[in-house]
This record gives structure tokens, C-alpha cells and sequence, in this order.
């Protein structure tokens, strides 16, 4: 894990009142102290108020590497930064070294702030690192944060659910856990026969042994799907098919990693959104 030295001098007081002046009692990431924080889809504009805290206070920023840089940016120009980035298929930090890094800085004395993409607790092994944090006794808050499932689909004008359309939701990864290539425990022929959206995080490798489970549980082949690349960061991209031309239109399309697969009916809501958000701004920019 790389560390790139502080530069000028600000401190986590400083910050913290300045946030203060908008959203008083803020609460202080305390020296020793690891703060888990969920950085949101991408966007820094979709960052919790306590994760704009947590990074202004931060001593020490254990990053992963989806991290937005303009997110990074935000923490004091003196704080640390140190990459613990795990890319599905490329050399990553291991966990137990990342943890070890957590709980070392905190011994240190640093106020040491944990930051992952989308929330902490969905997908985000932010269970391991709190339970590692807790058996060795360091002190530590978890700082939730939107999820990409939910959020990267509701900014591009798909929407998690729609009256009339689906009254549950069912969101899975992609991928097992260690050195197993598929999850654990799914059955993805049962999963096709609820008749409900699909979201799919960390699929892109999976998706033909995904699709073909849900195939034989009965979902068809013209269901509408998408895929969402890079939710809300500069490079987003938005394709909408059918689960039967999902494979290919990746393929032809080039889609990689990170990015969010939905299938289910409420990708028929995307164009009307769509429009519905393009007419607003048009006639706000006509107003102006």
C-alpha cells in the first residue's frame, strides 16, 4: 500500500468548525479512533454529510480504489493517504493486510478514516474490518453510505421500485467469496422464478453462469435489462437491452468493471424518466 506524504497544515478542529457552521454538533473522529466510511456511487456530491466530516477530520485515509479523486481531494491536503485498492482479476491489497493497516494507525494514534465505495455493509467487507476493529479493541464508528445498486440506477432513471411494477427487489454480487469464482448459496434457478428485479454488483465475469440459472428458472429472454458502468462518475455509461442480448451488447459495447446489471421491468421506466429529467432541465435552462 502506497502513502503519499502530507503537505500543509490544517487541523481536524479547523475543519470540523467550518463544516459546523452549516450542520452544528458534528461529532469529532477522535484520535486512535477508525471511522468506516461509505463514499457513495461515485459522485462526491453524494457523499453523507458525516462522510465530508470524516474526511476533513482524517489523520490517515485508507481508500479503496474506485474512490472518485475529487472525493480524495476533499480530505486536508496533510492528511495520508494510503491505497488499499481490490480489483476483481488484479494484483489487490490483501484484507488481512488492510485491517493490520487500520489497526496500526489507530495504535499510532491517528485518527484513521476507513473509506469504501457505496456503503460499507453491502458487499463492502465492512463487517470484517469493524469485527477485526472490535477484537482488538479499537474504538470506531461506521458512517453508512448510498449503495451504487440503488443510487447508480435512480440517477440514471431506473427506479429500485415502482408502484405497479415490483414489490421486492433482490441484489446479489457477482462473485464468491476467496478464491471461489461464484457466490455461495444462491440458487440462481429459484432466484429466476420470483418474478422480481434483479441487481446484480460485481457480475461482469458471472454472467453467462448468472443468466443461464435464471434462464432455467423461467426468466425470459425478452425481460428488459441494463447495465450501468461507472455510476455517476464522468465516466458513466447507461445500456439498455434484454437479459437474451445482455451478453453481447456488452461485448459489443466494450462494458467493463465497475458496473451494476439490472434485469426486470422496471428498466421500462428508464425512458420515461429519462425525459421527464431532459424536459425539466430544459425548461429550467429556458427560464433562466
Amino acid at each position: 500500500m502506497n502513502e503519499v506524504s502530507p503537505t500543509r497544515p490544517l487541523s481536524p478542529e479547523t475543519a470540523l468548525d467550518t463544516l459546523g457552521t452549516l450542520l452544528p454538533g458534528m461529532p469529532r473522529l477522535r484520535q486512535g479512533e477508525v471511522w468506516i466510511v461509505g463514499a457513495g456511487p461515485g459522485d462526491p456530491g453524494l457523499l453523507t454529510l458525516h462522510a465530508l466530516s470524516a474526511l476533513l477530520q482524517a489523520d490517515v485515509l485508507v481508500h479503496d480504489a474506485l474512490i472518485d479523486p475529487r472525493t480524495l481531494a476533499l480530505a486536508r491536503p496533510e492528511a495520508v493517504r494510503i491505497f488499499a485498492g481490490k480489483r476483481g482479476g488484479r494484483p489487490s491489497t490483501h484484507q488481512d493486510d488492510i485491517t493490520a493497516t487500520l489497526v496500526d494507525q489507530a495504535r499510532r494514534g491517528f485518527r484513521v478514516v476507513r473509506l469504501k465505495g457505496g456503503d460499507p455493509f453491502i458487499f463492502g467487507r465492512g463487517g470484517e474490518e469493524v469485527a477485526e476493529l472490535v477484537a482488538q479493541g479499537i474504538p470506531h464508528r461506521v458512517i453508512p453510505g448510498l449503495t451504487s445498486g440503488l443510487a447508480g440506477l435512480s440517477a440514471v432513471g431506473i427506479p429500485a421500485t415502482c408502484r405497479g411494477v415490483n414489490q421486492a427487489l433482490f441484489l446479489a454480487t457477482g462473485h464468491g467469496a476467496g478464491t471461489r469464482p461464484t457466490p455461495d448459496g444462491i440458487d440462481w434457478t429459484l432466484v429466476g422464478r420470483l418474478n422480481q428485479p434483479v441487481i446484480l454488483y460485481m457480475s461482469l465475469r458471472n454472467l453467462p453462469f448468472i443468466l443461464d440459472g435464471l434462464g432455467q428458472g423461467g426468466m425470459a429472454d425478452a425481460l428488459p435489462a441494463a447495465v450501468v458502468a461507472s455510476a455517476t462518475t464522468l465516466e458513466e455509461r447507461v445500456v439498455i437491452t434484454t437479459k437474451g442480448e445482455l451478453l453481447e451488447t456488452i461485448r459489443r459495447e466494450g462494458l467493463e468493471a465497475p458496473a451494476i446489471v439490472v434485469l426486470g421491468e422496471i428498466v421500462r421506466c428508464h425512458h420515461t424518466l429519462r425525459q421527464v429529467v431532459t424536459q425539466a432541465v430544459e425548461s429550467a435552462s429556458g427560464q433562466a
